[in-house]
């Protein structure tokens, strides 16, 4: 799907032009340095060892599971290698959590190793001639997996009169805010290089560390009494015991599979403006009327008298950490009541379930079944609601940075995992939503079906302000 100057999608949707490639990798003196690399006192944080025990998990089922965030844009003319190389390395340098390295153990325990110093990271280019465009697509995806240092590469593609970057980052390294800092650090430091001018004084950036010490000491002095203990478990206990799951089937989740994705249009730019008008008139924003359309769509697809849904959120609180490579991001149980509710109402509801509870994303999910064993983790294929809105990060930064004619893309590695992700994005022509889901026939018929139900919710309510049909 085309965003402004973003396209979203999975590996398959990325037609970089093919030709000469370069790829940045380790050097054999930083391996040996990274493999002696000491144990670190600094604690992974629970996104880090959710995403290293479901990689682990999946694999010892004979399943794929969807570990990397490529990004890509294009820059005019010949590409200066050399200012490429000063690049990367500083970019890997200034941020900390490519520091680390993690060992899983026999007794499914998970150690960060540590480089004392930054300045031993060093990759070099390297270079593979002409390739096709298949054999692009396999070099970034062969990324190493998250249990190796080096798990992030970045390369350059060379056309006629243009040139691609790319970088493909295991998400132990990063969250959605990879976009904004790796592209950013990438044009604005290649530009001035290449333009004469000396390296960029960029703002320090923040440390993932800090935030990982941060977060355990937040999450030890939580026990069963404490309120966001006690307001998850209840979200759990309200879908037995974990996670809500899709309102559809989505096929056999024993079977390995390739994620598919797949983008309907919900609104034109008219009707995003009247959706708003009438989400403001409810007392609710934007993402609220989003997530009360979800519930809505569900009800008619299931009779569900309640929605459950989640939507990430980003945990970042200052400038520092906006300019800090790592993930940040946690989930937001969104709780709405839609039985015999008005659109009005269940705006409103999703509103105050999204604003009351939005610093539970500041608790994982997995501290909250440590403290209450009774619930469980998330079962294959919850869906997630990510809404993503032109004037709000990640895509504020892109749209507002003068880089339109860069033909930016963030994308899937293709691969699928545990998690079933739904995309909500508004621009100011239209507000679109880009399902990733296992691509297998039952799960391609309940998709169609959920996104045209979908739509039809959207439409009713930018019409006439009702999702239900009024004579």
């Amino acid at each position: 799907m085309r965003v402004g100057p973003l396209t979203v999608g999975t590996l398959f949707d990325w037609e970089p032009s093919p030709g000469k490639t370069v790829s940045w990798h380790p050097t054999s003196a930083a391996l040996e340095k990274v493999s002696t690399a000491p144990v670190s006192s600094v604690p992974v944080s629970y996104m880090q060892a959710q995403h290293i025990r479901g990689y682990v998990e999946q694999q010892a089922k004979g399943l794929d599971y969807s570990r990397l965030m490529i990004i890509s844009s294009d820059q005019p003319g010949q590409c200066d290698i050399r200012a490429v190389n000063y690049v990367v390395n500083a970019h890997l340098r200034r941020h900390d959590t490519y520091r680390s390295w993690f060992e899983y153990t026999d007794d499914d325990q998970i150690i960060r190793h540590t480089l004392p110093d930054a300045a031993d990271i060093e990759f070099v280019p390297v270079k593979h001639g002409e390739l096709t465009l298949d054999a692009i697509r396999d070099l970034a995806v062969n990324t190493p997996d998250p249990l190796q240092w080096g798990c992030f590469q970045f390369g350059v593609i060379q056309g006629d009169d243009h040139f691609t970057f790319f970088a493909s980052v295991d998400h132990v390294h990063v969250d959605a805010m990879i976009v904004g800092v790796t592209l950013m650090e990438f044009h604005m430091m290649y530009g001035s290089l290449v333009g004469g001018g000396a390296p960029l004084e960029l703002p320090a950036a923040g440390s993932y560390d800090d935030f990982c010490i941060r977060q355990r000491r937040f999450t030890d002095a939580l026990t069963v009494e404490s309120p966001q203990i006690r307001a998850w478990t209840e979200f759990a206990e309200s879908n037995e015991g974990s996670f809500p799951q899709f309102a559809l089937p989505l096929g056999d989740v024993s079977k390995p599979t390739q994620a598919d994705i797949v983008t309907m249009r919900m609104l034109d730019e008219q009707q995003t403006a009247q959706f708003e008008s009438t989400c403001t008139g409810a007392g609710a924003r934007f993402i609220g009327g989003v997530l009360a359309c979800c519930g809505l769509a569900e009800h008619e697809l299931t009779g569900a008298q309640t929605y459950y849904g989640l939507t990430p959120r980003d945990t970042r609180k200052t400038a520092t950490d906006a300019l800090t490579q790592g993930w940040f991001t946690g989930l937001v149980p969104i709780t709405v009541p839609i039985a015999d509710s008005s659109f009005e109402d269940a705006a409103r509801a999703a509103q105050h379930s999204f604003d009351t509870d939005v610093q539970l994303a500041e608790v994982p999910y997995d501290r909250v079944i440590e403290l209450v064993p009774t619930l469980h983790k998330p079962r294959p294929n919850f869906p997630v609601i990510n809404f993503l809105d032109a004037g709000t990060a990640p895509l504020s930064v892109l749209l507002t940075a003068e880089l339109d004619g860069l033909n930016i893309g963030v994308y899937s590695d293709g691969r699928y995992s545990y998690q079933m992700s739904i995309y909500v994005i508004r621009v100011e022509q239209e507000t679109a939503v880009t399902v990733m889901f296992p691509d297998n026939p039952e799960a391609q018929e309940s998709v169609a079906r959920y996104l045209a139900t979908l739509r039809s919710v959207f439409e009713r309510v930018a019409q006439s302000g009702h999702w239900r049909n009024v004579a």
